[in-house]
């Protein structure tokens, strides 16, 4: 008997994939993708020493004193082409007012010759826009009175000038939106200094803070010895040209000389100076702001313009054309009252007050302050009257 056929259905066979093999493979990849990276990857840079921020943030505030200069420079600039459009403007108002009196002068001829039926072609002459096409119409010249054609000849004069005063106007008031195109592109040059020197400093552990202010105290420490030094220079210079006075004046019998020369403490210039540093001693403890000239605030050049102003005198606005005013004097030789200009690109100012000192508006986050002349490297000086 045949055996008889089974029903069971047959098994199928599942491919089945565990849960851990597929984990492990994925995470073999991302061992292996790591592992590639790692050794490709840059090394990390190394964090800076803090003689490498000091001198980082130095530069930063220095780029920023730049920046505020040519920010000085800007708006000073603006202001000037402002008060010209605006003049310019007046005055071109002026001339279209002139122009349309004169219009209407013209107008009233036009009008009686046209009750007198003479309006054509005298009319078209003094209505016209341009009445030159006409001028040299010797018939219709002839019908005119001297006083029409006086009017006429203002006319024609009126235009052009009032044409002229418009095309001056729009060339000034491009320069004027030059000048404002600069003023914000150096405004946003400054932030971005700042912020970038403040960003390092914000960074700084406690411990790197106290470095870094260890490390101001002995630039402040180095700076005030020269400035001794200096002093004691100045002091020995000013003896020896009071003794040689002395002897010369006993030669002469005159009697003992105790002056220095014309800029002595008798002369104009000291009287000056005098007044100059007072301003300045009492703008002490005020803070540094860029682009600011008083009363509550300063930067370097607004101190130095504000403390020579109260002396009578008036200096430009930025240290690139402050150096230019007065006198070229050497560092050995300087007064109080004397302005000394820092770094190569004439970006700070200070005013001079005697022994190696100066009182100037430093940078943003400091006050105006007295320091050492040496506290940065030194470009020059002037006497500015």
């Amino acid at each position: 008997m045949p055996a008889l056929a089974s029903h069971r259905k047959p098994r199928t066979r599942v491919r089945t994939t565990t849960p851990a093999v597929g984990l492990t493979t994925a995470a073999l990849a991302s061992v292996t993708l790591l592992s590639t990276q790692s050794a490709t990857a840059a090394p990390a840079e190394p964090k800076p020493s803090i003689e490498e921020v000091q001198k980082k943030v130095d530069a930063l505030y220095r780029q920023a004193g730049t920046a505020t200069q040519q920010y000085n420079k800007a708006k000073s600039a603006s202001a000037e082409q402002r008060s010209k459009v605006d003049a310019l403007l007046e005055a071109a108002a002026k001339r279209a007012d002139k122009l349309n009196e004169t219009r209407r002068e013209l107008g009233s001829y036009a009008a009686a010759q046209y009750r007198t039926g003479a309006i054509a072609p005298t009319a078209t002459f003094f209505l016209a826009d341009d009445p030159q096409s006409y001028f040299d119409q010797d018939q219709l010249m002839a019908r005119m009175t001297s006083q029409q054609q006086k009017a006429v000849a203002d006319f024609r004069t009126q235009q052009k000038e009032a044409a002229a005063k418009r095309v001056e106007a729009t060339k000034s008031l491009e320069t004027l939106t030059e000048s404002q195109a600069s003023l914000r592109t150096s405004k946003q040059q400054v932030q971005t200094k700042l912020t970038e020197a403040r960003s390092l400093l914000s960074k700084l552990t406690a411990e790197e803070k106290a470095r870094l202010a260890e490390l101001e105290r002995k630039k402040e420490a180095e700076a005030k010895r020269k400035a001794e030094e200096l002093a004691r220079q100045q002091a020995a210079a000013k003896e020896k040209a009071e003794q040689a006075a002395k002897e010369e004046a006993a030669k002469e019998g005159t009697g003992s000389g105790t002056g220095t020369g014309g800029t002595g403490s008798g002369s104009g210039y000291a009287s000056k100076a005098e007044k100059v540093l007072a301003f300045a001693r009492a703008q002490i403890g005020k803070p540094y702001v860029w682009g600011a000239t008083g009363p509550s605030s300063y930067d370097c050049s607004g101190l130095t313009q504000a403390a020579w102003r109260e002396a009578g005198v008036d200096l430009p606005r930025t240290t690139w054309d402050q150096v230019e005013v007065g006198t070229r004097v050497a560092t050995a030789d300087l007064q109080p009252g004397d302005l000394v200009f820092f770094y190569d690109d004439i970006s700070h100012v200070g005013i001079y007050k005697g022994d190696g000192m100066m009182i100037h508006a430093p940078k943003p986050g400091a006050n105006v302050r007295e320091e050492s002349i040496y506290y940065m490297p030194i470009y020059g000086s002037v006497r500015p009257a």
